[in-house]
């Protein structure tokens, strides 16, 4: 079942990773929790603790902008992790994961001649990819899930020499874009926390988008490449994401690549 009590959930976690010590409160006798006390995170925040409790709680589920924004600073949130707590926030309807993509998409895949791409929706499954794509790796297969192969096959880990970073921009990347209260995505994610490293990093409540930067692959097959991921949103609301592979021309990489068909 898709999680009720999102917002509740994200400050909770998020205030069990604020050492007390950086938030410059006093220490009371040893403490039983790791992080903030509630009663730390309202004084910081400048709310009432009986106003967070009814936060953390999921009975205000739509606190003010200030609000929100003390919180933020408070909790020492990054830039894209306070985006997460505002949309978090958000009386929005749920937005369920699209899984057709447009005839103009496809087209793009294509003509992007000796560049891996290929398009997911925002539950990361990808929905469409061109043959250097599918001849790069085959969670880029459409049909594939990117967090469940990332998390669950042998052959992804092995395929990222810098599998942890990776799989903490997966999680992170994830919990940003999905939409939680989705049935679909919370089945997903249900599944996802059957691995240990996934649950590690899905407790953290960490939340980045897909960001334009390098990624190190090896290759069953022609070895080492050093491709930059750019990633490109289309479809409005739908918010489906284009992901692009390409090699610095001339190099090692882009060789490498040409041998993958």
């Amino acid at each position: 079942m898709a999680s009720d009590n999102v917002l509740g959930e994200f400050l909770k976690a998020r205030r069990g990773l604020v050492a007390s010590s950086r938030a410059d409160l006093p220490t009371l006798g040893r403490r039983r929790v790791p992080g903030l006390r509630r009663d730390e995170l309202a004084r910081l925040a400048g709310i009432s603790e009986p106003y967070l409790t009814r936060l953390e709680q999921g009975v205000d589920r739509h606190p003010s902008p200030q609000v929100l924004g003390a919180l933020a600073r408070a909790l020492e949130l990054d830039a894209d992790t306070a985006a997460h707590l505002f949309a978090l926030a958000a009386p929005d309807p749920v937005r369920p994961s699209h899984t057709e993509v447009d005839a103009g998409v496809h087209q793009l895949l294509d003509a992007a001649v000796d560049s891996p791409a290929y398009v997911r929706n925002r539950r990361f499954d990808v929905l469409a990819a061109n043959k250097w794509a599918r001849a790069l790796a085959p969670m880029y297969e459409p049909g594939h899930n990117l967090a469940r192969d990332m998390f669950f096959d042998p052959q992804v880990r092995r395929l990222f020499p810098d599998w942890p970073e990776i799989a903490a921009q997966t999680a992170a990347a994830l919990r940003a874009e999905a939409d939680l209260r989705d049935p679909a995505t919370a089945s997903l994610i249900a599944e996802l926390e059957a691995d240990d490293d996934f649950r590690s990093l899905w407790a953290r409540h960490d939340a980045r988008p897909s960001r334009d930067e390098l990624k190190r692959f090896v290759h069953p097959e022609v070895g080492e490449l050093a491709l930059r991921r750019q990633a490109l949103t289309v479809g409005g609301a739908e918010q489906q994401v284009i992901i692009v592979y390409q090699a610095a021309p001339g190099s090692p990489s882009a060789d490498a690549l040409a041998r993958l068909l």
